[in-house]
């Protein structure tokens, strides 16, 4: 009886095994700031935002410079002049909100210029990662770089410095 209670024992621990689940933890934040080319990635798209703020900040100046003219010589235009004038301030405006919305915006100029550098990167990374679930037989790699739905993590599992020695980053 002990024999057949130690062989089931035995089989039930080595089918909880079979079955178990391999996890892993990356994390991409800490990944991307190892790596050179992040840095010079996001120098590019500081500097890029540097210019097209400093056309929009032109572009106030402008429409402030406007506007202060049309107070400053409101009262004396006719009313004709004066819709005239105001339908070109509005103009202006929605130019410029359009032009921050096309930049800045969901989606905009500076959202699809940080994919459009980045995707190397992620791609980059994500073949690292692919290496090391391959290499090790993970069955879930997780990222807690954005930490939303990962609460604790035990600190064996996190192999970012792996992806970074992969990368030959370390």
């Amino acid at each position: 009886m002990k024999k057949l209670m130690i062989v089931a024992c035995l089989v039930l621990v080595s089918a909880a095994t079979t079955f178990a689940q391999r996890y892993a933890i990356v994390d991409t934040r800490y990944i991307f700031e190892k790596m050179p080319e992040y840095k010079q990635v996001q120098k590019t798209i500081d500097e890029t935002a540097a210019t097209w703020q400093k056309e929009i900040d032109t572009k106030q100046a402008t429409l402030d410079k406007l506007y202060n003219e049309y107070d400053s010589q409101g009262a004396m235009m006719t009313d004709d002049l004066k819709l005239k004038k105001e339908d070109e301030l509005f103009k202006k405006e929605k130019e410029l909100r359009d032009l921050q919305k096309k930049r800045f915006g969901f989606e905009g100029d500076l959202f699809k210029k940080r994919m459009e550098l980045m995707k190397p990167l992620q791609d980059k990374i994500a073949a690292a990662v692919n290496r090391l679930v391959s290499a090790n037989g993970y069955d879930l790699v997780f990222d807690k770089s954005e930490g939303k739905s990962i609460i604790f993590a035990d600190p064996k599992l996190d192999k970012s410095d792996e992806i970074l020695r992969e990368l030959r980053l370390k």
